[in-house]
């Protein structure tokens, strides 16, 4: 997503107009027209305002990516019911297949084993629910996805 469709997307998330943000900024309508379809774009002075004006930082402004507000938002209303309807393996198997496969060549016991054992030392050490030490597991799984990603 370029700069001005996020200018666009941050200002509509926030429910102004580009009247409203022109006047707040002191410059024209046409000016907030011209960043949000990338004709031109906004001066750091400028960008900086129309950050704290969006309630966002500089990068998030600059990066802001409405499909992930959507999903985190989307994520925040889903109640405990729905959760346990969603077959999460299918639906995520859809884009990774080895999910929906792996059962079949994998002996899991051996690693259920040491993951239960990491989450019964995260409970005792550290007071963890159940939930909790689970969730605190597979953060730490995805960073060090994240880290073997970045070294590749």
């Amino acid at each position: 997503m370029g700069l001005g469709n996020s200018l666009f997307q941050a200002r509509k998330k926030c429910g102004l107009s580009q009247e409203k943000v022109a006047e707040k900024l002191g410059v024209s309508r046409q000016t907030i027209s011209k960043w949000e379809t990338s004709e031109t774009i906004p001066d750091i002075r400028q960008a900086k305002r129309l950050a704290v004006l969006y309630h966002l930082s500089l990068d998030a402004l600059i990066e802001f990516d409405m499909d992930l507000e959507e999903v985190q938002q989307a994520i925040q209303r889903t109640s405990a019911a729905m959760e346990e309807k969603i077959d999460w393996t299918k639906a995520w198997g859809k884009k990774y297949p080895i999910l929906l496969s792996y059962r079949q060549e994998v002996d899991t016991a051996p690693y259920a084993a040491g993951l239960d054992a990491l989450l019964q030392d995260l409970k005792r050490t550290y007071g963890y629910s159940e939930l909790d030490a689970f969730l605190v597991l597979k953060d730490i799984l995805a960073a060090v996805w994240k880290e073997r990603k970045r070294q590749v």
